[in-house]
């Protein structure tokens, strides 16, 4: 597991796979993860889990652990909405509950845990392995932490796990809501890729084919096997899982996010920090990215319609957006595994959603259709043309 993208001639850093082992089926946990932790002869574990993932995966390590090593269990509190949320609070807190002498911790649950334990694990200079309980998010194997700080949505580098074993059994006993969350945070790599070609194009932002070619093949296995994933079988579950954790690495490989998340994902996030400001209960993240990759699908196909002076701007967005497929074609994939396909549908009111749009791409230094929009007025433009 420790190669890194292979024959790549691009000019972008890549970074080795520190990753040891990934484990995607029936026997994840009670045969590889054991085993696992019997070879390397830990002393003290933590499982770091909320109060429903404990009992989804965290009692169930308990008693795989008990008597192989010392294990303890670390139960992460909700805030007043009632979320777990990756903020200072949460952190200073799964800090503090973890004793000085333990070696590795265990995140087990979906995105958020995974967020603070990669955190901790990284504070504390000790390893952690990754437990997933739902195919909700990309981010389990990658290095980045999206952190709620001083009220402001930031992704830390930290570190990546030491060895993932997700569970298929477990993973297909997940809501379909949270299947659906992990298709649309994949169903985003539709607009992060074109985000990221655009700044290519137009930012001569560094740029690496083979990363986005990796990207969007495990994209294209998801938007494949939708029935599947629907269904909640075996293979669907392994696809969908399989394509997140590809995701991942690539992210892992690159040392940023650059090929899983864009624009799409800049909305996501303000509407978290919205959220949070108000103390509204948390929408789950890839809902929130499905329905604005969706979104932005159809802005950025409506950007080939508008009169343009700038010639390569013009080139650009024609060459890039052209082979975009339709909002309606993702909204079609994405309500057929059970997810939401408009904003209205997460009780986001149209208010709220143009000033995201007005704002979103101020949250991140990064080149985005979003920033390109907002650059030249174009979003503008475009209800004028559409009015």
């Amino acid at each position: 597991m420790k190669n890194t993208l292979g024959a790549c001639h691009c000019k972008a850093d890549h970074f080795p796979l520190t990753i040891e082992k990934i484990v995607i089926d029936e026997h994840a946990i009670d045969q590889e993860l054991v085993s696992f932790v019997k070879t390397a002869s830990f002393q003290k574990i933590v499982i770091v889990c909320d109060n429903i993932t404990d009992q989804i995966a965290g009692k169930r390590l308990m008693s795989l652990l008990h008597g192989i090593t010392e294990v303890i269990s670390l139960q992460l509190e909700a805030n007043k909405a009632g979320d777990v949320t990756a903020d200072e609070r949460t952190l200073v807190s799964a800090l503090n509950g973890i004793p000085l002498d333990t070696d590795v911790l265990i995140a087990a649950g979906a995105g958020t845990i995974h967020d603070i334990v990669r955190f901790c694990a990284y504070q504390r200079g000790i390893p952690f392995l990754s437990v997933p309980t739902a195919p909700s998010v990309d981010g389990f194997t990658s290095a980045g932490a999206p952190l709620i700080l001083n009220g402001k949505k930031q992704t830390i580098q930290t570190k990546a796990p030491l060895a993932l074993f997700a569970d298929i059994n477990i993973l297909r006993e997940a809501p379909q809501q949270m299947v659906a969350a992990g298709f649309g945070d994949m169903l985003g790599k539709i607009t992060s890729l074109a985000d990221w070609e655009v700044s290519r194009l137009l930012n001569a932002e560094p740029y690496c084919p083979t990363a986005a070619r990796i990207t969007k093949t495990a994209l294209d296995q998801c938007l494949a096997r939708t029935d599947e994933m629907a269904e909640k079988t075996h293979e669907g579950i392994r696809i969908l899982m399989e394509s997140l954790v590809i995701s991942g690495l690539v992210m892992l490989m690159l040392d940023h996010s650059r090929s899983a998340s864009g624009g799409e994902h800049h909305l996501s996030h303000f509407l978290e920090m919205k959220a949070l400001e108000n103390q509204k209960r948390q929408v789950l993240h890839g809902a929130k990215v499905g329905c604005a990759s969706i979104l932005l699908a159809d802005i950025y196909h409506s950007l080939i319609q508008v009169d343009i002076d700038d010639d390569q701007m013009k080139k650009t967005i024609h060459s890039v957006y052209k082979g975009l497929p339709s909002g309606q074609k993702m909204a079609e994939w994405m309500k057929h595994v059970g997810g939401p396909t408009e904003f209205k549908e997460l009780d986001v009111e149209e208010s709220l959603l143009s000033e995201a749009l007005a704002c979103a791409h101020q949250l991140r230094d990064r080149y985005t259709g979003l920033k390109m929009i907002d650059q030249y007025d174009l979003l503008s433009k475009i209800k004028h043309g559409r009015g």
